[in-house]
C-alpha cells in the first residue's frame, strides 16, 4: 500500500508550516495545497520530500521503484 505524502511527513513528525519552511514555500498553505494535490511538486521539491523521507522519489509519488537497466 502506498503512504500519502501527508502520511509521510505525519510518520516523519513534522508539521505543514515545517514542510513549508524546509521547501522554501511562503506558508504553510501553500504547502497543503501541494500535499492535498491541488499545486504540483516541482522536481526540486520532489528532491527535497526525498531528502526529508529518506525514499526514492518514484515510491513516494508511484509507489514503486524503477529500475533503470543500461545495454
Amino acid at each position: 500500500m502506498q503512504l500519502t505524502i501527508k502520511e509521510l511527513r505525519k510518520q516523519s513528525g513534522k508539521t505543514q508550516a515545517e514542510m513549508a519552511k524546509i521547501l522554501g514555500l511562503s506558508s504553510a498553505n501553500a504547502y497543503s495545497l501541494k500535499e492535498r494535490g491541488e499545486r504540483r511538486f516541482s522536481i526540486e521539491e520532489a528532491r527535497v520530500l526525498s531528502d526529508v523521507f529518506g525514499m526514492d522519489i518514484e515510491d513516494i509519488f508511484f509507489g514503486t521503484s524503477i529500475t533503470k537497466t543500461v545495454n
